[in-house]
């Protein structure tokens, strides 16, 4: 594949890097954690819980992570810490016996993980906006690692027992956390000074929470695919590799629209994108849900670039214009902990229905999809009824 230009400046590379690092280990713990933990001798539903209850630990990791960095001036330290702490979770991951560990040593590992990507985005608006530089060609790099990773974890998950897969997480995880050291400075000056301006409450910005609703369910319709589609293609007969591969179709997609995502036309505002994320997202689940041909798969993963690609952009763009002075990182914040809670009981619930109807499952997550689309159009009237 042909991969995007290399970015220009010291500032972008060096966390183009980062968004590499972290994007290799969720490219290899996404699709394969849920297999490693099958080994372990969980069963569908425990799985379920298993991905589910670290998510909800977010509600403490992320705003205390988020509110630090706002109020101490420490992005590039929150970083660094919590990819650190991140190391140590996941190597206790690993020598967890039981459920009952598994279940302790993974929330750990997600409370320290968690506030990673929330503070590497406000990081990122703060010190691109800053240089003059485009969002989607840095990140798009941590998209097209996240296809190495997946590919990497593919190949390990046919030469290597899956009781050993989680030894390649934590080691990503320690590359991460090498590369959060690289980080240059972020001059935080302009921002402690809009903090005098006054302070509004987003928890009371009616469209800031139906934007939040709106990303939270479409990003959640994605709980079925995240947990169980590499144990699903599996039982069709489908190999690590081509599981690997499929994941990647849907992040190749992701990555093209990360690239020309600088050059969309103005009538994609934010809440634009989040409802066309919702109809892509509705339109793949409901085709998943009827169990279709291996051919038809790659078809359904190019909607990836919908589902979550333009949903993604949408949300970010939109809370980092709407975030008042001195709050950056955390309204991100907020977006990250909704979006956990919501992926959450998305997440638990998918472990049950896919214990119950396996495939039949992505029904629902259809469901999900259309009411986040439903919480968007609610936002794109606001933004109509709104004055000037």
């Amino acid at each position: 594949m042909r991969f995007p230009p290399k970015p220009a400046s010291g500032f972008a590379l060096r966390l183009a890097g980062l968004y590499a690092a972290i994007f290799v280990m969720t490219g290899i713990q996404l699709p394969f954690f849920p297999v490693w933990l099958k080994a372990r001798g969980l069963d569908a539903g425990a799985i379920g819980v298993v991905l589910a209850i670290p998510m909800v630990v977010r509600v403490f990791a992320i705003p205390a992570a988020a509110r630090a960095a706002d109020r101490h001036e420490a992005l590039r330290a929150s970083i660094v810490v919590a990819s650190c702490a991140s190391v140590l979770g996941y190597v206790l991951v690993g020598a967890a016996q039981s459920y009952v560990a598994i279940l302790v040593t993974y929330t750990l590992a997600s409370l320290a993980f968690t506030p990673v990507m929330p503070l590497t985005e406000t990081y990122a608006l703060r010190g691109l906006s800053a240089r003059g530089k485009a969002y989607g060609p840095v990140r798009l790099w941590g998209s097209a690692a996240f296809i190495a990773g997946s590919f990497a974890a593919g190949f390990a998950a046919d030469a290597m027992p899956a009781r050993d897969l989680i030894w390649l997480i934590a080691a990503a995880t320690a590359i991460m956390a090498l590369a959060s050291f690289t980080l240059a400075p972020v001059s935080l000056a302009a921002a402690a000074e809009e903090q005098g301006a006054g302070r509004k409450s987003l928890l009371r910005d009616p469209m800031f929470i139906a934007v939040i609703a709106a990303s939270s369910l479409i990003q959640a319709s994605h709980a079925v695919y995240y947990g169980f589609s590499a144990l699903q293609w599996r039982g069709i007969g489908l190999g690590g590799m081509a599981i690997a591969g499929l994941w990647a179709l849907g992040v190749i997609a992701e990555i093209i629209l990360f690239a020309v995502s600088g050059r969309l036309p103005p009538f994609l505002s934010p809440i634009m994108l989040i409802i066309i994320g919702g109809a892509g997202a509705a339109l793949r689940w409901a085709v998943m849900a009827f169990d279709p041909p291996v051919a038809a798969l790659p078809f359904l993963q190019v909607l990836h670039a919908l589902s979550f690609g333009t949903t993604y952009l949408g949300a970010l763009n939109f809370v980092a214009r709407r975030a008042p002075p001195g709050q950056s990182a955390t309204a991100q914040g907020h977006l990250a902990v909704v979006s956990g809670l919501v992926m959450a009981g998305a997440t638990g619930l998918s472990g049950l229905l896919y214990a119950a109807f396996g495939g039949r499952a992505y029904a629902a997550m259809a469901l999900a999809a259309v009411a986040g689309g439903a919480c968007a159009l609610v936002a794109n009237n606001m933004t109509r009824r709104a004055p000037g």
